[in-house]
């Protein structure tokens, strides 16, 4: 990694945090962003850039100033993202705004920010889809839909954008973070939600978002170099036991 710049939306805490830290500590230089202030303890030598991956030309502010930094940019990953429970019925044009304008507005002008360079000098982009974009979690319809527009942009820009780039896709399941956390707090009882998640992962616990970061990297090295246009679960088997085994109940 020591010769690659990153860029890592969305870094300051959960799984971008994670990702920020591994692909540091594995050598790479990073610049990573958010739209809150500076959180003051980034490790040394990584960049942060206050910023809304939604906003109108913010895509370019970014690789401007990671190019201006480091060089090049070799490896984007598309973390930044929002969640909102709601039905299709009970959302707003507002709504709409919210979680489109992150999830996927946000990846896509990154993504076509820095393919140009990306196209010359070879790089990989690592999106963040989900377990969601597969099969629809009840009340997040906006975010469902979002996470299968990730799929469906990692899938056209491996095709259209080999072999100097490589695109993936990541979907975690149930990563404990403070969406996660947030989550479970809308339960009507939030100890029984988390019980009853817990049962429905083989592994027999919660990811952390090390077990995610770890994958990124993964998919960020020479090691994957024949992987492209996939998509990557990591949810502890979730998605592999079928929901009528009365075992999980």
């Amino acid at each position: 990694m020591s010769t690659r710049t990153a860029i890592v939306t969305g870094g300051g805490r959960g799984i971008g945090r994670a990702v920020v830290e591994r692909l540091h500590r594995d050598g790479a230089q990073v610049l990573t962003c958010g739209r809150s202030a500076d959180p003051g303890d980034l490790p040394p030598g990584v960049r942060w850039a206050r910023a809304d991956v939604a906003g109108p030309g913010e895509a370019e502010r970014l690789v401007a100033e990671a190019e201006a930094a480091f060089g090049p940019v070799s490896l984007l990953v598309n973390n930044a993202g929002v969640q909102l429970e709601k039905t299709v019925a009970d959302s707003t044009d507002d709504d709409w705004d919210l979680v489109v304008g992150a999830n996927c507005r946000g990846v896509f002008a990154l993504c076509r920010a820095v393919l140009p360079s990306m196209t010359a000098h070879g790089g990989v982009i690592v999106n963040f889809g989900s377990t969601s974009a597969e099969v629809a979690d009840p009340s997040l319809a906006l975010y469902n839909a979002s996470k299968a527009f990730v799929h469906g942009l990692t899938r056209s820009i491996a095709v259209d954008h080999g072999p100097a780039v490589r695109c993936n896709a990541v979907a975690p399941g149930w990563v404990m973070t403070a969406m996660s956390q947030d989550a479970f707090a809308l339960a009507d009882d939030p100890g029984a939600a988390r019980r009853d998640a817990l049962a429905r992962l083989p592994v027999g616990r919660f990811g952390e978002p090390e077990d995610v970061a770890n994958l990124v990297a993964w998919l960020a090295s020479d090691e994957a170099r024949y992987v492209t246009g996939q998509f990557f679960t990591i949810d502890g088997g979730l998605t592999a036991a079928s929901p009528l085994n009365p075992g999980l109940f």
